[in-house]
């Protein structure tokens, strides 16, 4: 039921698709190749957001005769400092809604129940102004559950763009500084990736983590907060009301 969709934590994460994160990676290398064209050249990786407050930088090591190196993207993006502060306090702005639509499928679960346990009991006049009821009530449910999705995801993507587009200079400066000539994303498994297994000694993911978090000055979370999760298959819609009386 999409009750448990509504109800579980890891719906208010992040819901990307591999197509998504590519494509929001290739605009955000884009625009940091174009700003070096302009700049003559990147700033250095790990290097502090105030020049005030200079930091060292976590050093990425390529592998002996390795010459690529691996990175989650979605991890790293989600991960990071900012972006636990900015899907939590997304998923925070996002509650009213939510419970708002628990309430909407919590009355759908009851009048489902009471079509399914007293049907047989009722008139007909009676059975069928319940079964419209449910129908009128489920078309409202479906479309407000939609609209919600479609919402909550635009503002996902538009907070996971943001801090990809400020994290794909280090993303590349890391490479580089490693001595890498690919990177690879391993944000989905093989076979929805191409890359079936790297060693995990070539993965940039957690020093590129570490990179930006000082770059961006952002604080790490309180103890207890808890981590974004990753994405999940959505929950399935409430079924349709039947317009049969239950079988004895």
């Amino acid at each position: 039921m999409f009750l448990r969709s509504l109800s579980d934590p890891m719906t208010s994460k992040l819901l990307l698709t591999s197509k998504f994160v590519r494509s929001v990676l290739a605009v955000a290398v884009f625009s940091m190749i174009s700003a070096w064209a302009q700049t003559g050249g990147a700033a250095p990786m790990g290097a502090a957001a105030s020049p005030a407050a200079p930091a060292a930088s976590p050093t990425m090591t390529a592998g002996a005769g390795t010459r690529f190196c691996t990175i989650n993207i979605q991890e790293a993006v989600i991960g990071s400092n900012e972006g636990q502060r900015d899907f939590e306090a997304l998923s925070k702005k996002l509650d009213p809604k939510r419970n708002e639509l628990k309430g909407q499928n919590d009355e759908l679960e009851g009048l489902e129940k009471q079509l399914q346990t007293q049907g047989d009991k009722l008139n007909d006049e009676a059975r069928a102004t319940l079964v419209k009821q449910i129908e009128t009530k489920k078309k409202v449910f479906d479309r407000d559950r939609q609209d919600f999705e479609e919402d909550m995801q635009n503002q996902q993507k538009e907070a996971f763009q943001r801090i990809l587009q400020k994290m794909a200079p280090v993303i590349i400066k890391g490479a580089q500084g490693g001595g890498f000539a690919m990177i690879v994303d391993t944000s989905n498994p093989w076979p929805q990736s191409p890359l079936l297994w790297a060693d995990p000694g070539v993965d940039i993911t957690k020093a590129v983590v570490d990179a930006y978090n000082v770059q961006s000055g952002v604080a790490a979370p309180t103890a207890g907060t808890p981590k974004p999760a990753a994405p999940k298959p959505a929950a399935p819609k409430p079924a349709a009301p039947t317009s049969n009386p239950p079988q004895k």
